[in-house]
């Protein structure tokens, strides 16, 4: 009987051990995977490959592949719904808020488009002859208060928003005086400014009847688009206080008067 047992207890050993011996072939490591992934490792990885492209239309996948975060793209795409385009690098670092290094690294692919900012003709000299080669090219600027929002359109860094806030800034003044008014444009920076008005200038302009500052009521001074009702009253109490000005630059002393924009203000007032 000790016999049968000893026997039977080593069978059950035998078998479980075999088994056990079985599971960690089944689920051991795979050593040849292994070695091919730490063969892939140690190569060199190829750089991904980026073609030119226009930072305007970058897409969630595109820009993971540029390294962009989420928050980043998403402040892209919150922009170009405005209808408003990128036209620089600098553009695109202060509305997407990427890192100088990240700029670095892509900005040499950025592909903007190419704006076409001047109307050319050519003129010959005067007393010249048909044959001669010599050229005088000139520009052509057409008539900013006779603009339409596409002719403004094309200016690179004007979009449609833009557009129509320049239109409804001239309706208010009823039309620009000078080009200086431009940069009144909420919106608008110097640089842009300057591409408007390589291609548009006032030809025009319309006539007005300038208020007289001595006789003006606070009313009247305050239905022009650069003075507010409260800087209407400032005005008034400063005439008054002084008896007459003797030139419009006294205004400029008055409090929280818009010293930068006098040159503009100016056009609508006299003594």
């Amino acid at each position: 009987m000790l016999l049968l047992i000893f026997i039977f207890q080593f069978s059950f050993y035998w078998q479980k051990r075999s088994s056990f011996d079985k599971e960690q072939l089944l689920f051991g490591p795979d050593l040849e995977m292994q070695r091919r992934l730490d063969s892939m490792k140690s190569q060199k990885q190829e750089p991904i490959l980026i073609k030119p492209f226009n930072p305007n239309f970058i897409s969630d996948f595109k820009g993971y592949i540029l390294g962009m975060s989420p928050t980043e793209i998403d402040r892209l795409h919150s922009f170009r719904e405005t209808g408003e385009y990128l036209n620089s690098k600098e553009d695109f670092q202060r509305v997407t808020q990427v890192s100088d290094s990240l700029l670095a690294a892509i900005d040499p692919y950025f592909k903007f488009p190419q704006w076409k900012t001047q109307t050319k003709r050519s003129a010959k000299k005067v007393n010249q002859s048909d044959a001669d080669p010599d050229v005088v090219v000139s520009t052509v600027r057409l008539d900013l208060n006779h603009a339409k929002a596409e002719d403004l359109i094309r200016i690179r860094g004007v979009g449609k928003v833009l557009s129509e806030r320049i239109l409804k800034f001239r309706d208010a003044l009823g039309g620009f005086l000078s080009d200086e008014q431009l940069n009144d444009v909420y919106g608008l920076d110097r640089e842009v400014v300057q591409r408007i008005l390589r291609e548009f200038t006032v030809v025009s302009a319309p006539e007005i009847q300038p208020i007289d500052i001595h006789e003006a009521s606070t009313d009247e001074l305050a239905r022009l688009v650069y003075i507010s009702n409260q800087l209407a009253h400032r005005i008034v109490r400063f005439r008054d206080s002084v008896g007459e000005l003797k030139s419009l630059e006294e205004l400029t002393k008055i409090q929280d008067f818009p010293s930068d924009r006098f040159n503009r203000i100016k056009l609508y007032l006299t003594l």
